[in-house]
């Protein structure tokens, strides 16, 4: 008999998306449908969501919350099922979900997804939409207190909760007087409710009120029981050890397949690698890039910050520009780094490619055009971007934590000597091994190219599809079940 599931996601790819969660949200329900879970995802309708779905059957109203009126939309749309909350009063905003035009939080984001998780605790209760579901899966703060409103205003039919932390370092904080506007009892500020130094925090009630707290890979999972992983949640998380599981994310092999992809110059594969020269050549034009055909190309994908280890990556890269190295980056951030990529860009033409801002189709050409993909990550909870390096022949180069640690095996000689290495790890946080790391990479792809093409081999042979993830996720969901049952 399969399972069903409701997936509730602040942001699902190809509907929106400002990071790794979309992928997974995206991507996720149909490797679970092999295995057996029919899967709902209920999503905000953002403008963009919105537009996709049209006006898509109503299921649910509701004459206020939280300030104003709003429907549920069902739907379905780029092969997934949908569940949308149409609140205009909450969602109807342009641009980045979470930020407002001066690039703050919007002020009201806690009422905003407060409301989000309170209509996806009714759905999936079975109060409204005549739903009802075994299971829920909060992602990360934004979904977090559904469990809470489970917990304090149950269904006759309480489905078993699962919160999946995607990073611990957004947790959703907001001052304590506003558990009154999101209808949450007075009791549930306390150290064993939402109570958080003195705020609340919704990530803290999807931890306390789930039955299985998930993370996005296992290195990560044990990580965040650390004082230095656990930035304030550890001893929280260490309590609950036995329920906390790591399960690595996957990719959409579908989407990110150097041989199909429609955004790359040639398309190639593992049997034909010297056809990545002509993506190589196309980067190199579309970005400003000197010609160089063994110019060593870094490429650089993603957000622009301290936690990625972008102001590392900044200070290093004059040396590797002097031993004829050229970076290929594409992102956007902190300001002071986009400034900082943007000043090096102009300081080096044709040797620093930045495109400052999100460009989808050029982070497929920089995956499939550069020779290595640097990410010097301070931590990281699981990355997609270095899996599909991984799958595209660009040799990753990662710092040692997180789900870096989990897909990339390090180049040392044995690991060479085996035949089995993917990549380059060198320790977090620091600029000196990342400096080291980097000059590795470009020694042996100068000097040792029969290795580099077999570290190549290596990293498209590898399995970064769902179906490994989808059996774990399908398997912990049963047992949930299976439990409550």
């Amino acid at each position: 008999m399969p399972l069903s599931l409701l997936s509730i996601a602040s942001e699902v790819f190809p509907l929106v998306k400002t990071g790794g969660l979309a992928d997974v949200a995206g991507a996720l329900p149909a490797a679970l449908a092999a295995e057996g879970v029919q899967v709902l995802t209920f999503i905000p309708g953002y403008p963009a969501v919105l537009s996709a779905v049209g006006e898509a059957a109503i299921v649910a109203e509701y004459p206020a919350l939280m300030g104003g009126a709003a429907v549920v939309r069902r739907a379905h749309a780029y092969g997934l099922d949908l569940l949308v909350l149409d609140a205009p009063h909450l969602f109807a905003r342009d641009g980045n979900p979470y930020l407002g035009p001066d690039g703050k939080d919007w002020p009201d984001n806690a009422l905003r997804f407060g409301a989000f998780s309170r209509v996806a605790a009714d759905l999936a209760g079975g109060r409204r939409g005549n739903l009802a579901v075994d299971v829920v899966q909060a992602h990360d703060w934004q979904a977090a207190l559904t469990g809470a409103y489970l917990h304090y205003d149950p269904p006759e039919r309480r489905p078993a909760v699962v919160t999946t932390i995607h990073n611990l370092a957004f947790q959703g904080i907001f001052p304590a007087y506003l558990l009154g506007p999101l209808g949450l009892p007075a009791d549930a500020f306390s150290v064993d409710a939402l109570e958080y130094y003195g705020s609340i925090s919704f990530l803290k009630a999807g931890v306390v009120f789930a039955d299985r707290i998930t993370t996005v890979s296992p290195s990560y999972a044990a990580e965040i029981m650390t004082p230095e992983g656990g930035m304030g949640f550890e001893g929280l998380l260490a309590g609950r050890s036995s329920d906390v599981s790591g399960i690595l994310n996957g990719i959409d092999p579908d989407i990110w397949d150097p041989a199909r992809d429609p955004h790359l110059a040639v398309p190639y594969s593992a049997a034909d690698l010297a056809m990545r020269a002509g993506n190589k050549r196309a980067l190199q034009s579309d970005l400003g890039l000197d010609p160089v055909p063994n110019a060593f190309l870094i490429g650089s994908v993603g957000r622009l910050t301290e936690q990625k280890g972008m102001d590392m990556l900044a200070a290093v890269l004059p040396n590797l520009i002097a031993r004829g190295a050229q970076l290929a980056l594409l992102g956007s951030g902190d300001l002071l780094l986009e400034k900082a990529f943007g000043a090096l860009a102009d300081h080096y033409p044709g040797r620093v490619g930045a495109r400052i801002g999100y460009d989808e189709s050029l982070a497929h050409r920089i995956e499939a055009g550069c020779d290595a993909f640097v990410m010097p990550s301070r931590f990281e909870p699981c990355g997609l971007t270095q899996m599909y390096a991984l799958r595209y022949g660009a040799v990753p180069i990662v710092s040692r934590v997180g789900g870096l640690a989990d897909t990339v095996i390090d180049a040392n000689p044995y690991a060479l000597e085996q035949g089995v290495a993917t990549g380059f790890q060198f320790a977090a946080g620091s600029q000196g091994a990342l400096a080291g790391a980097l000059e590795r990479a470009m020694s042996l792809h100068a000097e040792e190219p029969e290795n580099w093409a077999q570290l190549q081999r290596n990293g498209m042979a590898t399995d970064s599809s769902w179906s490994v993830a989808a059996k774990q996720y399908a398997n912990l969901f049963r047992a949930l079940v299976a439990k409550r049952a």
